[in-house]
């Protein structure tokens, strides 16, 4: 089936059964009219938030997918097992379908671009069961790790033991119910489409400092909801840094958590932008449309895959 064909059915989603506990998480976060909200559970629900966009963050995306810094295979899981936590499948699909996005960003190929439909590019595509499988010739050099491989098949584990946690936590503080609802459900809904904002709005809406061949934008309203994602278009112009904010005032909550982890050995070998990336950042650089499709269709076989220990991919602009 075509990737296009893919698209079209993103929209009949409603019908497939595998996309019921999706909406019913959404429905139960309505509970709260009869759990109550209380400040301890939307403490809970933003603590829960932003520690699991950090998993999402500097987890499956800045290592898994881009290898973007290195860290002991133990730390490997643990990052794995946070990101996993986000209830957004395991880290050998998100990495996988992400390297895809990478080589056919914005174009026919991309399962996830905007000029399909906001919707679509949005969370269609992830409730399309046509994207379910994991690739795992895309990550070879993760897919080697049989706990990667484990917790990938039973993604669904972690999510439902932080929910037992979070029923129980609230049972502690009075109101288990309430722990369940407003400090997991919440959360986790808010964490769905706080990630889900950098595959659609990202590429819409902000500002585009960079020439890359798609549409990829930067904006610091989205950076803050993502923890320092919302400098797309950075990324997609030098997909290896561990650094999104290439900028001073480009404030990237996860690469300054990762700088705390550095210091202490836990992770090493953050990946940097080279001077000369930084210095070409300004506006008057971004190319045309027609450009973007003429560069496009030259560089469409240009990212390879990384060896273990390196990035995903080189700089989309090769002279910079």
């Amino acid at each position: 089936m075509s990737v296009q064909a893919r698209h079209s059915r993103s929209y009949y989603i409603l019908g497939y059964a595998g996309t019921v506990p999706f909406f019913l998480v959404h429905l139960a976060c309505f509970a709260a009219i009869w759990t109550g909200v209380s400040w301890w559970s939307v403490t809970m629900a933003i603590v829960l938030y932003y520690v699991r966009m950090f998993g999402v963050t500097a987890g499956y995306h800045r290592y898994f997918a881009h290898r973007a810094y290195k860290t002991s295979r133990v730390g490997q899981f643990l990052l794995a097992v946070l990101a996993t936590s986000s209830a957004q499948k395991g880290a050998l699909w998100w990495a996988a379908h992400h390297r895809h996005h990478h080589r056919s960003s914005d174009t026919e190929d991309d399962i996830h671009a905007p000029k399909f439909g906001f919707f679509n590019s949005h969370v269609g595509w992830v409730l399309n069961p046509d994207n379910d499988a994991t690739d795992y010739a895309a990550i070879p050099d993760m897919a080697k790790y049989p706990e990667l491989r484990f917790l990938n098949e039973f993604h669904l584990l972690v999510p439902f033991a932080l929910g037992a946690a979070s029923y129980f936590f609230g049972m502690w503080m009075g109101n288990a119910w309430e722990g369940l609802v407003v400090g997991f459900f919440w959360s986790t809904v808010a964490l769905w489409h706080g990630t889900f904002t950098i595959n659609s709005l990202t590429h819409l809406w902000g500002k585009r400092v960079y020439p890359t061949n798609d549409d990829s934008r930067n904006s610091f309203l989205l950076a803050m909801i993502t923890c320092g994602e919302g400098w797309h278009n950075n990324h997609h112009y030098y997909q290896a840094a561990a650094r999104q904010g290439f900028k001073w005032w480009e404030l990237d909550p996860s690469y300054l958590a990762l700088k705390v982890f550095a210091s202490i050995g836990l992770v090493w070998d953050l990946k940097q932008p080279p001077k000369k990336v930084l210095e070409l950042g300004h506006a008057d650089s971004v190319i045309s449309a027609e450009q973007v499709v003429a560069q496009q269709a030259a560089k469409a076989k240009a990212t390879t895959q990384p060896e273990p220990d390196e990035s995903v991919s080189e700089p989309l602009a090769a002279t910079a």
